[in-house]
């Protein structure tokens, strides 16, 4: 899990302000996987799922990746997210800010932010 929780930080980490310039939209579904995830791939749709929304079994596994992500990874994922436009105005689009995005997954294009609320 920890391998997979640095890959998804390092993808979003690589990723940058040029792939989410075509980011368009968001939507309320999670996504799959995708740890091979690097500065080549392009993002076309950017999701805001709340954790309370998953499945059980999906939930916990989130739950788990949190609890094994350091403070520096989440809070160096989320000034990603400050900087890129894109990424904040979705959240913002939800009433949300990039303090409440707990992880995020990328896979086919699209850019899924899991957040959890009080």
């Amino acid at each position: 899990m920890r391998s997979f929780t640095a890959s998804v930080i390092v993808a979003a980490l690589s990723l940058g302000t040029p792939a989410l310039v075509q980011a368009q939209g968001a939507s309320s579904q999670p996504g799959a996987e995708s740890p091979s995830a690097k500065s080549s791939t392009v993002i076309r749709s950017i999701q805001v799922v709340d954790i309370k929304e998953l499945q059980p079994a999906v939930r916990a596994k989130v739950d788990e990746i949190v609890a094994h992500t350091s403070d520096q990874d989440i809070q160096s994922l989320r000034k990603t997210i400050d900087a890129t436009p894109q990424a904040a105005s979705a959240l913002k689009a939800k009433g949300l800010s990039s303090s409440q995005v707990v992880a995020i997954n990328i896979a086919d294009g699209i850019l899924t932010m899991f957040t959890k609320t009080a």
